[in-house]
């Protein structure tokens, strides 16, 4: 599987994320050192360049939040290690940030092509925008492709997360422009007797439109966990 997923990048949402050891600013990772956390896995096109400074000062920025949502950050590209540390400390030199998780220093492009971060058609030297969000089961959830010159919008990067999060603790699903703390769509029926007792509850809650679209509160364990909960600025 890891060689046709070189060859070919082709990785695809709820497949096991490939493995990979990687030399990085905080020394030696591998994926399955972030087992039991969620991971979101990102590639820039390169250091020391302007779209990709704003995007690791907004994902220092948000770190903290990730963090309380057991998420860990990594980042990536194929310059070296010695690059991204220059970078990195230029950053800290100019800002007073630190950027606050490791990044990859794909050289080989490796990893990049193993997850297909480098498309061809666009540069066959620097990786494009991906995000790669991998559950803590080590399953790929959602992957975001952004093009070179465009930088991610990460409360969108949080909220997936809160999302995938919550529809797993409430075994429902999260309807567009969903927020943390608003209902969750039911799973429709799947059977006539339970469709005709679905379009009861919601004549009497007026919690739907119909039986294959109503709502409902997400169960208490889901609002306290602290995976779950809403994070506030």
């Amino acid at each position: 599987m890891d060689y046709e997923l070189m060859m070919n990048g082709n990785v695809k949402i709820g497949q096991k994320a490939p493995d990979f050891e990687a030399v990085t600013t905080c020394g030696p990772k591998t994926l399955n050192d972030y087992k039991g956390k969620w991971l979101v896995l990102f590639s820039h096109p390169g250091d020391f360049t302007p779209v990709c400074t704003t995007e690791m000062i907004a994902f220092t920025r948000a770190h903290t939040y990730f963090k309380q949502m057991n998420t860990e950050l990594l980042g990536l590209s194929i310059d070296s290690n010695a690059s991204h540390l220059a970078w990195i400390y230029d950053i800290y030199c100019k800002t007073g940030i630190q950027v606050s998780f490791p990044i990859i220093a794909d050289r080989s492009g490796q990893i990049a092509r193993k997850y297909g971060m480098i498309s061809n058609d666009v540069s066959t030297t620097e990786t494009v925008r991906n995000v790669f969000i991998i559950d803590d089961k080590g399953i790929v959830r959602t992957i975001f492709v952004y093009p070179l010159n465009i930088g991610r919008f990460i409360p969108e990067i949080i909220r997936t997360v809160q999302a995938l999060q919550m529809a797993d603790c409430s075994n429902g699903s999260t309807a567009a422009n969903w927020m943390p703390g608003q209902p969750v769509i039911v799973p429709p029926p799947q059977t006539y007797c339970q469709l005709e007792e679905r379009n009861q509850s919601i004549e009497e809650k007026r919690n739907g439109i119909s039986w294959y679209l109503s709502f409902k509160e997400p169960p208490e364990k889901c609002m306290e966990d602290k995976k779950c909960k809403t994070l506030k600025e």
